[in-house]
């Protein structure tokens, strides 16, 4: 099923497979950014984190990412969160 995505901040979509390869967990994300149910999302090969409020939220996490050794649009990829109201947009992971 689709994740529907949040059209007023940034949202991170992580292929659950890097994800897990890099031997990442749920706990490390809330212990630095605190998520609630709806800011971190698995649906079928896909992870969503956010909507992220913060450019420093961001990058941060960006980063703690590529560190883990992810790579940028390869394993994930940041939707802008810039969109108009009456824009819904999906994501779903193949």
């Amino acid at each position: 099923m689709p994740l529907r995505i949040d059209g007023t901040a940034p949202t991170l979509l992580i292929r659950k497979s890097a994800f897990e390869r890099a031997e990442l967990t749920r706990q490390q994300f809330d212990d630095v950014l605190n998520l609630t149910d709806e800011e971190f999302r698995v649906e079928g090969p896909l992870i969503a984190v956010g909507p992220l409020v913060g450019e420093d939220t961001v990058s941060g996490l960006i980063d703690a990412l590529e560190e883990a050794g992810l790579v940028y649009f390869d394993d994930f990829f940041e939707l802008s969160g810039n969109w108009p109201e009456w824009l819904r947009v999906f994501a779903q992971g193949e």
